[in-house]
């Protein structure tokens, strides 16, 4: 299958990729050859601190007077309430990723609002969970959390599309030192059915997308039996009526990412070109 779309793409704007991104100009050629069609390029927001690489994002993209099918996003972070506050009073010297596991736990939220929206000129949102700061550095805490926060995401009016859910960045820690490679231990039965069933109840209900983001499940970062089980995720959940978008979660240059894999990816999902999230081309 031949794959038309992409709404998650990193340029050189957002915090860890300022060397090694694509400028968006580069992004939007890039596209055109690979016959990506509708698209969306979509920087980290994590807090407001991050707000210069959002603003930055903008004028690039209306620098170049994009097509109507290119569209402007933002990838925002499920954060903690307390943590985006303590960032708002300033004392922090450079919390581009937040603050860490400082602080107690608290409500999930995002550093977005109706305003930013509209002044931004932000025409679609991608929420993402990226961490689980504040709780117990245990598999069932983790889990627990990471499941609010993408309930969070998915119930949320301003989020159209929900990034990579049950991504996990890098490898978390037990209490008595061991690190382990995820919270499930690469074994996603370790996540309770009735989270998906919630999961993609909230989504069609809130006519959210889901992410397939298929450098998580291409990357060599997990083994066959992860890859397999997340493929079991998604198709159980599309029984249950979830729409989903494409990702290619881009954040270096070039922007080329493996599209013949994720189409063939795709195929064994049943899953069309068609049936995939996409915006409206915008009016001029």
């Amino acid at each position: 299958m031949r794959i038309t779309t992409d709404w998650h793409i990193h340029s050189h704007n957002s915090c860890e990729c300022h060397e090694i991104g694509a400028k968006i100009a580069d992004i939007m050629s890039a596209a055109a050859e690979q016959r990506i069609t509708d698209f969306g390029v979509t920087d980290h927001l994590h807090s407001h601190y991050n707000l210069p690489d959002i603003q930055a994002s903008r004028e690039e993209f209306l620098a170049l007077n994009p097509p109507p099918r290119f569209h402007f996003g933002i990838e925002v972070t499920c954060m903690r309430r307390w943590e985006l506050d303590e960032i708002a009073t300033g004392k922090y010297d450079d919390p581009v990723y937040g603050i860490g596991q400082d602080g107690p736990e608290s409500q999930p939220a995002i550093d977005l609002d109706e305003e930013m929206v509209e002044t931004l000129g932000i025409e679609f949102v991608v929420g993402g969970v990226h961490w689980a700061r504040g709780i117990r550095p245990e598999p069932e805490a983790i889990i627990r959390f990471f499941h609010r926060q993408n309930m969070f995401l998915v119930t949320h009016p301003l989020v159209d599309i929900v990034a990579h859910p049950w991504w996990w960045h890098d490898h978390f820690k037990y209490t008595d030192g061991r690190y382990v490679p995820s919270p499930w231990g690469d074994d996603l039965r370790d996540i309770p059915r009735s989270y998906h069933d919630e999961f993609a109840a909230a989504a069609v209900q809130h006519n959210t997308a889901v992410e397939i983001n298929h450098p998580w499940l291409l990357g060599k970062g997990h083994g066959q039996r992860a890859f397999e089980q997340y493929v079991e995720f998604l198709a159980y959940v599309k029984e249950r009526g979830v729409a989903f978008a494409l990702g290619s979660d881009c954040h270096t240059r070039p922007y080329r990412p493996d599209f013949e894999a994720a189409g063939r990816l795709l195929d064994r999902l049943g899953i069309t070109d068609d049936d995939l999230w996409r915006l409206p081309p915008r009016l001029r």
